[in-house]
C-alpha cells in the first residue's frame, strides 16, 4: 500500500539484508545444535508460536506494556485532527490513536501493517510540544508505519530471544556432559552456550544497526512530508533535553521500549556505546534535518 511518504531504498535494502542474515544465522545455529544432539524441534515450535503471537498481537502487547489506551475523537479532538490531516497528506489509512499516561515525553507506532497500526503519544509529550512540533513527531511515527519497518523490527528483535530459549533448553536438558562419554570428550553444554552467545550478539548488533538507520529514515520522511524540518528538530531538542528532568526510575521503566520510541529514554554515550544504541545521536539527527532545511530553502 503506497503512500506519499518519501521512499527510502536504503532502508528497504537494509531491512532485506538484515532479515536474510538473521535467517541464515539461525539456520546455521539450528544446524550446529542438531549436530551436537540437541532436540531443537521442540524449542523451534515454541519460539515460532511465540513469534506468531507477538507478530499478530504486537499492537495490543505494546499498548498494554506501555500503559497506553485508545482514545476517540471526542476524547482527544486536537490529536485526532492532527493525525487526520497528516494521513490525508500522506494518502494513507488512519491508524488507531492512543495516549499513554506517562510524564516521559515520547511517542511510538506499532502494528504489523497499515490497517493494524496504532500511534501512541504520552501525556508528557502532549504537554511539552507546540502543535507544529507535535506534527513533526507524529509524521515521524507515521512514516515508520508507511515504510513497514515496524513489522520488520518486531520480527528481527524477537529472533534474538530464540538463542536464549535454545540455551536454556540445552542446559536444562542435561547437556552439560561430554561427547563420547569420556573425560576428554567435548563439553556439549559449553559449546551450546558459546554458540548461543555468539548468535545473540550478532543478531543484537544487526537489529541495533537497522534501528538506528530507520530512525534517520523516519526523520527524513516526516520532515519532507510536513516541509518543516525545523519543527521536528525543535521537538527532538526539547524532548531530549526534558528527559534529564524525568526521574531516573521512570526512565528505567521506559528503557526496554527504546527501540520503539521517538527518542530513547536513556541515551548512551559516544564511540563504542553507539554500537549498542537504538537511535542515532541527537547531533546526527539534527545535522540531517539541517541539511533537509537547506535543500528545501527554508526552516
Amino acid at each position: 500500500m503506497s503512500t506519499r511518504f518519501a521512499s527510502d531504498r536504503g532502508l528497504t535494502s537494509r531491512m532485506v539484508v538484515t532479515m536474510f542474515l538473521l535467517g541464515l544465522l539461525y539456520v546455521v545455529f539450528v544446524g550446529v545444535l542438531i549436530a551436537l544432539g540437541v532436540r531443537a524441534l521442540t524449542v523451534l515450535v515454541l519460539a515460532g508460536g511465540l513469534l506468531l503471537v507477538q507478530y499478530f498481537l504486537s499492537d495490543r502487547i505494546a499498548l498494554f506494556a506501555m500503559h497506553g489506551r485508545e482514545v476517540s475523537p471526542q476524547e482527544a479532538p486536537e490529536l485526532h485532527g492532527l493525525i487526520d490531516r497528516l494521513c490525508a497528506m500522506a494518502d494513507m489509512p488512519k491508524p488507531r490513536v492512543a495516549i499513554a499516561d506517562s510524564d516521559v515525553p515520547n511517542a511510538f507506532a506499532t502494528g504489523r501493517n497499515q490497517k493494524r497500526a496504532v500511534v501512541c503519544v504520552t501525556t508528557g509529550i502532549l504537554r511539552r510540544l507546540e502543535p507544529q512540533e507535535l506534527e513533526g513527531v507524529i509524521a515521524h511515527e507515521l512514516s515508520h508505519v508507511a515504510h513497514r519497518d515496524v513489522a520488520v523490527m518486531t520480527i528481527a528483535s524477537f529472533l534474538g530471544i530464540v538463542a536464549g530459549l535454545m540455551t536454556r533448553f540445552a542446559l536444562y536438558s542435561g547437556l552439560g556432559g561430554r561427547r563420547n562419554g569420556g573425560q576428554g570428550g567435548v563439553p556439549i553444554g559449553a559449546i551450546v552456550l558459546l554458540v548461543s552467545v555468539i548468535v545473540y550478539a550478532v543478531s543484537f548488533l544487526l537489529t541495533r544497526a537497522l534501528s538506528r538507520y530507520r530512525e534517520l529514515a523516519a526523520d527524513r520522511a516526516g520532515a519532507l512530508l510536513t516541509q518543516r524540518p525545523s519543527a521536528l528538530a525543535s521537538a527532538l531538542t526539547k524532548v531530549t533535553g526534558d528527559m534529564a528532568r524525568i526521574p531516573t526510575r521512570d526512565l528505567r521503566e521506559a528503557e526496554p521500549f527504546n527501540a520503539f520510541y521517538f527518542a530513547p529514554a536513556l541515551a548512551g554515550g559516544q564511540s563504542l556505546a553507539n554500537l549498542f544504541s537504538t537511535h542515532p545521536s541527537l547531533e546526527r539527527r539534527l545535522e540531517q534535518l539541517a541539511n533537509i532545511s537547506r535543500q528545501l530553502g527554508r526552516g
